[in-house]
């Protein structure tokens, strides 16, 4: 699943790994206030990555990214029925929230539905009340949830089958988005709840 999300991103996204603040700079040339903190580059600028949406949040109101994403948030798409990846994804994610709010930052969790034919916002509250009290679930149409995938980049297949038990494909970055800023950074998989708290953080304090 992996494989196939980072083959559907990789125009999208291509990653720096193991350079210094240094030379992660002189690749890049420098000059935005979020070079220290940035491991990432986005092929194009970060500006490519998220953009308007409208969605159904848990409550089952309909909600604009200005609704959600005025503070900073840490958004990642999934399903709940997922049997493994999301369920550790969001957990960790959930950890790294509150190892900021520890640190005197207030970031939200966001949790957007890639299987709106399942996940009706009652099924979301459960899942999110499960999660993290500020977690906040958001689905909507098949058309309004494409949209939000297309705008972040991110990448979803439903594998056919059994209607009520089907799996669903999709990528599984994190992303971090500041108010006035929109994204900034992502985060894969491997990073742990320590690591994403550190490095936004350092967002937080250069923002």
């Amino acid at each position: 699943m992996d494989k196939t999300a980072l083959i559907a991103i990789g125009a999208a996204v291509v990653a720096v790994a193991g350079l210094g603040t240094v030379g992660y700079m002189a690749l890049v040339g420098g000059g935005d206030r979020f070079d220290p903190c940035r491991t990432t580059k986005i092929a194009g600028g970060a500006a490519e990555i998220g953009g308007p949406f409208t969605l159904v949040s848990q409550t089952g109101e309909t909600v604009t990214e200005a609704d959600v994403l005025d503070k900073p948030a840490l958004v990642y798409f999934g399903y709940t029925f997922c049997p493994d990846v999301c369920p550790l994804d969001t957990v960790r994610n959930a950890d790294a929230v509150d190892l900021l709010s520890g640190m005197g930052h207030d970031v939200r969790p966001v949790f957007i539905s890639v299987d709106p034919g399942r996940d009706t916002p009652e099924v979301l509250a459960d899942f999110t009340s499960n999660i993290h009290d500020g977690m906040i679930g958001l689905t909507g149409s098949e058309e309004q949830v494409d949209a939000a995938i297309a705008a972040y980049k991110a990448y979803a297949r439903i594998n056919e089958g059994d209607p009520d038990y089907y799996l669903v494909d999709h990528s599984t970055f994190t992303y971090l988005m500041l108010p006035e800023h929109g994204f900034v950074e992502f985060f894969r998989r491997d990073a742990t709840a320590e690591d994403i708290a550190t490095r936004t953080a350092c967002f937080l304090d250069a923002a």
